[in-house]
Formats: structure tokens, C-alpha cells, sequence
């Protein structure tokens, strides 16, 4: 019986004293993370490229591997599986996400104007003033952010769809080029920049009309993560976002602009170093509008305003309060 007692009282203390080295490798800082991206890798993702490329990452002691997206490709899901710590995403894949229950928590807010805008030949129509749109016929991808950007912007500005000609959009660009659409949704900052070049040797000139001077900031690519990774490592987060943020001012720099340029090409060899350059330049323009812009600031705001939008337009069920998903403070 003795024996027995002893048995169990010595159990007991092994039990006891391995429990916290069990636990506190459950708060142990990860230093090998996954990366999930939203696009391919191109000029839009270009200090995502520049932070891998040039070490920032393992200066802050972590190594971390940068995934490129795509149309296939779900950071949010990842995140939620366990298969990435860190991703991005758009505003509506996010406020979607959490009307859905995901614990997604908003680090970093990448584009402080949104890419996505509309060209169209500046030398047959004028885009003054917003009823210019009338009678125009529009490009929009049904289900996709350009059809909730332009029926918002036409509501609020008090247009009725029927005053505008929808044209469904594909991948192709062909009734844009056969002018059969008069407006024709493109990122700024990527496609705008090839279109706007072959319409510009063709003696086309061409403009873009962009929803934000018109009073619709609806959000585009944030960095993200999730609140277990927060809650559990805290010191891993603000190395991952101290790395990056370094990363992306640096390569934004105007100075920096052939490093920035070649390590893009890199990854991205089928788009000319010329075009690179002049998308690079874009990109600046949506990421640092200014030179007061901290780059990665949350325009809280525009997020309030992209989750009524989205609730208006029946995109969500019921608000999400989405200001508290913004910040790894909260």
C-alpha cells in the first residue's frame, strides 16, 4: 500500500513539473511564420518582395515565408486554418469574414487611397463632375468590388442605376478597346499602367476616374492576423509588423526606386522593367499620398464607411463594429 502511495505522490510531482514547461511552450515566440499574399507577385506587393529579398525579416530574428496569391488563394482561410500567421486582405474579404464569426484582426492598412479605378478616353467623354456618368456605359464585374464601389458612389451622389448602361465585365479588354464601354474598371497601379500605354501609342489619351475624389474611400488591401496569434505571440506580431513597415518605406523611397524595381523584376520577369518602374510609381502615389503619410496607418473612418456600404448593399447581415478589428491593440 506504501509503495502505491509513493507511486502516485511521485507521479503527482512529475505532473506538476512538467505542466509549466508544457504551457509555456504554448506562449513561446514563433520564429518560423507563413505569409500568405492577395496577389501575385508584382509591383503591388513590392515591399512585401523588398522585406523578404533584403533580410528585414531575419534582422527582427524571424524567418518567414512569403506566399504569393491569387484568385485561388485565401489568406483569411489559411489564417483561420492554422496554415499561415500573417496574410492579406482586401476590406470586404475582412468585414465578410467577421460577419461570419473569424477572429481577424487588422495590422496594417497598405493602400491608404484604393487602386481600383475606372479608364476611359479622355479626348471623347468629360468626367467633371459626377452626373457626367449619365448615359455612360459602365464596366463593372458582377460580384466584385468595382460593382459595390460604383453602385455606392452612384446612391450617394443620387443616380439611378437605369441612368447608367452596367457592361458585365471579363478578363478581356477587347469592348474596351473596340470602344464599346466607355469606362473600363482597372487597378491604377497595375493593368491601368499597360492599358493607359498602349491607348497612349495608339493617340488615345486616356484619363481615370477615381471613386475617391467622389467621396467613396472603400478600403482595399490591409495586412492581417488573428487574435490568437496576438493573445499567444504578441513579440512575434510587432517583429512581423516592425519588419515590414521598415521594409515598405524603404522601398517606396524614391531613392531606392532600381533596387525596389529589380527585386520585383525578380519574381516578375513577363512585365518590362519600364512598365515596373512607372507602376511603382503609382503604387507610391495610393500607399503615400503625401509626405505626412505614415505609411500603414488605419483610416478608421473608410472602414466604417466600406462596412455601411456593404451592409446597405445587403453584403452583410448585420453591422460588425469592424473599428474594433483595427489595431493589434484591440
Amino acid at each position: 500500500m506504501k509503495n502505491n502511495y509513493r507511486f502516485i505522490v511521485l507521479l503527482l510531482t512529475l505532473i506538476i513539473i512538467i505542466m509549466p514547461s508544457g504551457c509555456a511552450k504554448k506562449d513561446k515566440e514563433m520564429t518560423k511564420v507563413s505569409y500568405r499574399l492577395k496577389w501575385l507577385f508584382n509591383t503591388s506587393v513590392a515591399g512585401d518582395i523588398y522585406a523578404d529579398v533584403n533580410g528585414f525579416f531575419a534582422k527582427e530574428g524571424l524567418e518567414v515565408e512569403v506566399k504569393e496569391g491569387g484568385p485561388e488563394r485565401d489568406a483569411i482561410k489559411e489564417l483561420e486554418m492554422g496554415h499561415a500567421q500573417f496574410g492579406v486582405a482586401s476590406a470586404d474579404q475582412v468585414i465578410r469574414a467577421v460577419s461570419k464569426g473569424a477572429p481577424i484582426v487588422v495590422l496594417a492598412q497598405l493602400f491608404q487611397a484604393n487602386p481600383l479605378q475606372w479608364i476611359y478616353r479622355s479626348d471623347e467623354i468629360k468626367i467633371d463632375k459626377i452626373e457626367d456618368l449619365k448615359g455612360k456605359t459602365i464596366g463593372i464585374t458582377f460580384g466584385g468590388n468595382d460593382e459595390t464601389i460604383m453602385k455606392a458612389l452612384l446612391s450617394k451622389n443620387g443616380i439611378r442605376e437605369e441612368e447608367v448602361k452596367f457592361y458585365s465585365v471579363r478578363y478581356d479588354y477587347t469592348p474596351f478597346y473596340e470602344k464599346r464601354v466607355s469606362l473600363w474598371p482597372v487597378y491604377r497601379n497595375a493593368e491601368g499602367v499597360i492599358i493607359g500605354g498602349k491607348l497612349d501609342k495608339a493617340k488615345e489619351p486616356v484619363s481615370f476616374f477615381d471613386p475617391d475624389n467622389y467621396g467613396i474611400h472603400f478600403v482595399a488591401n490591409s495586412v492581417i492576423t488573428t487574435k490568437n496569434m496576438i493573445k499567444q505571440h504578441p513579440e512575434t506580431v510587432n517583429k512581423f509588423v516592425s519588419a515590414l513597415t521598415k521594409a515598405w518605406n524603404e522601398a517606396l523611397y524614391p531613392a531606392n526606386s532600381d533596387k525596389t524595381i529589380e527585386a520585383i523584376h525578380r519574381f516578375d520577369k513577363d512585365t518590362p522593367v519600364d512598365i515596373i518602374r512607372k507602376q511603382l510609381e503609382i503604387t507610391r502615389q495610393l500607399m503615400k499620398p503625401s509626405g505626412n503619410t505614415v505609411f500603414g496607418a488605419i483610416d478608421v473612418n473608410a472602414w466604417k464607411q466600406t462596412e455601411r456600404i456593404m451592409l446597405e448593399q445587403k453584403l452583410i447581415p448585420a453591422p460588425v463594429d469592424i473599428e474594433k478589428r483595427l489595431g493589434k491593440e484591440k
